[in-house]
């Protein structure tokens, strides 16, 4: 039988979360307590949990065509509809095809400018304010730079009407009491989502009366004959809520721990320095920023942003010689298997070194997933984030002014309530 909570575990995982502020920490303790499969007992949710290399292969390899992505009922299906993110098998890798080639290594070159330029015109005005939240900020820069690359289309003049539908979007999504009580009502969104649905529609429509790009992803989409216009948003949609919201968390928590270190902070602006100068971020410059990345890596292996997979059994499966009937929801838990200290000693400790050092065991690090269904935007974000955090270590000072920070489980794991830092123009 899988392992449950009795009383007296339960007990110690809600002090652990109570102490901490995130849920993350009773993860943690059933985990320590319980091993790496067992099962959460929650009324009207009881998935499996299963952490560690051997069960994120079980998901992402072995028995990747009978855990299935969708799941009926759960908000984010409702949301993304036929979306990439949320299909499963021949629909899936159809559709995986007419996006990959907006994403592949040799478009992403081309939106360097973009990166940069996009980041420019939010730090600008940061001067003004002296404190900025960088929590909103990153977001504004993903949502600028993803509109603008994938869509072609300048987000400048949507973004504050369109920021309380985004917002709402992913708190849809975000775990609550849907998964408790399954069809609670929830009022207070469906105007939201067809405000942002509207405006996804009338991109297509402009873009239908004046097809003049058809290399981004926008293009690629409206382009093929196979697919409707429902199609078309529901694939709009996954990638402006999944690809901004990763990007944001990211941004977000690589900015509060440089700010929380300082001495890394140190050294990652002088090689930023060293590799740029006082030019704008050049593709040939980026394998250079060899530190920054340790420091991208470190962070996605602490507060990874998609920090656990769901996925439904669609037959009888054994793991680790438990049976997970047809029909379970399973859990394979990133954030925990990236604090394993059995693979990453200190696994609380900000270190980005140890990338280094060695490079991770197979299915111990999996910030962006594996297996075949890889995030489709994994490139995008690696370089998109290097480009980004090298321009703003480039241009201002930073300092992580005083808060309480803690993990928050929403559609992503992003820092909350923010990370307030005071900025300072650099004079370079």
């Amino acid at each position: 039988m899988i392992p449950l909570a009795d009383p007296t575990v339960s007990l110690e995982a809600l002090r652990a979360w109570v102490r901490e502020k995130t849920i993350l920490a009773a993860l943690e303790s059933f985990h320590l307590q319980l091993g790496n499969v067992f099962r959460i007992n929650l009324p009207g949710f009881k998935p499996v949990m299963v952490v560690g290399p051997e069960a994120a292969r079980f998901v992402l390899v072995d028995e990747k065509d009978q855990l299935l992505w969708r799941c009926e009922g759960d908000p984010v299906t409702s949301l993304l509809r036929q979306g990439v993110l949320v299909i499963d098998g021949e629909p899936h890798d159809s559709i995986r095809g007419v996006m990959n080639p907006a994403l592949h290594r040799k478009m992403i070159q081309t939106y360097v400018t973009s990166f940069w330029r996009r980041t420019d015109e939010i730090t600008s005005g940061w001067s003004a304010q002296k404190q900025v939240d960088m929590l909103v900020e990153m977001r504004k820069i993903a949502l600028l730079i993803l509109v603008d690359t994938l869509y072609g289309v300048d987000f400048r003049g949507e973004l504050a009407a369109l920021w309380a539908p985004i917002m709402k979007s992913i708190q849809y999504i975000s775990p609550g009491l849907w998964m408790l009580w399954r069809g609670v009502p929830r009022p207070g969104y469906q105007r939201k989502l067809r405000a942002l649905d509207g405006y996804l529609y009338e991109m297509i429509r402009r873009r239908r009366e004046n097809i003049t790009e058809t290399d981004d992803l926008l293009g690629m989409l409206v382009v093929n004959p196979n697919l409707s216009e429902g199609m078309i948003r529901d694939q709009l949609l996954t990638m402006l809520i999944a690809g901004h919201d990763t990007s944001t968390a990211l941004l977000s928590w690589v900015l509060y721990l440089l700010g929380k270190h300082p001495s890394v902070l140190k050294k990652a602006r002088e090689e930023v320095d060293m590799v740029l100068g006082d030019g704008v971020p050049q593709w040939e410059q980026l394998s250079q920023l060899v530190y920054l990345g340790y420091v991208i890596d470190e962070t996605l292996r602490m507060y990874p942003p998609i920090h656990l997979g769901s996925r439904i059994a669609a037959a009888d499966l054994v793991f680790q010689g438990y049976n997970i009937p047809k029909g379970t929801r399973v859990l394979y838990s990133i954030y925990l298997t990236h604090h394993m200290e059995a693979y990453w000693p200190e696994p609380h400790v900000f270190c980005p070194e140890r990338f280094a050092e060695q490079r991770p065991i197979p299915y111990t690090y999996l910030p962006f997933g594996g297996g075949q269904r890889n995030c489709i935007g994994s490139y995008f974000a690696q370089i998109e984030s290097r480009i980004i955090l090298a321009r703003i270590l480039q241009q201002f000072d930073l300092k992580l002014l005083p808060q309480n920070v803690h993990p928050h489980m929403g559609a992503t794991l992003e820092p909350c309530p923010g990370v307030r830092m005071a900025v300072t123009p650099r004079s370079v």
